[in-house]
């Protein structure tokens, strides 16, 4: 049979929690180095997403911007198609005077 003595006990004790500490502090430490490694991944995913979030607001600026100004530099086709009927009809009432005009010269001695 082995016989310790005391010391010879505390000694193996102490190692065995020293390695057992060392073993938990490495994985400790692999563990946070793994959540780094994820945390800047979502970082740097959030990064992105924001500067992508900006573009879009700025999209959505220019768009307003351009729903504002189209009633001032453009007309529907509703409206021209409207205005140029007014044209022509004036157009046609005009020149059904001329016709007159000239229908009463012509009927002039």
């Amino acid at each position: 049979m082995l016989q310790l003595e005391a010391w010879q006990v505390i000694s193996i004790a102490l190692t065995v929690c020293g390695g057992l500490l060392a073993a938990i502090k490495f994985l400790f430490l692999q563990f946070s180095k793994t959540l780094d490694e994820k945390f800047g991944a979502f970082d740097k995913r959030f990064g992105t997403l924001e500067d992508e979030a900006k573009q879009w607001q700025q999209v959505e600026r220019d768009l307003l911007k351009l729903k504002a100004d189209l009633p001032l530099h453009y007309v529907r086709r509703e409206d021209y198609v409207r205005n140029q009927t007014v044209i022509e009809s004036k157009l046609d009432a005009v020149a059904l005077k001329f016709d007159n005009w000239q229908l009463k010269e012509a009927s002039k001695p």
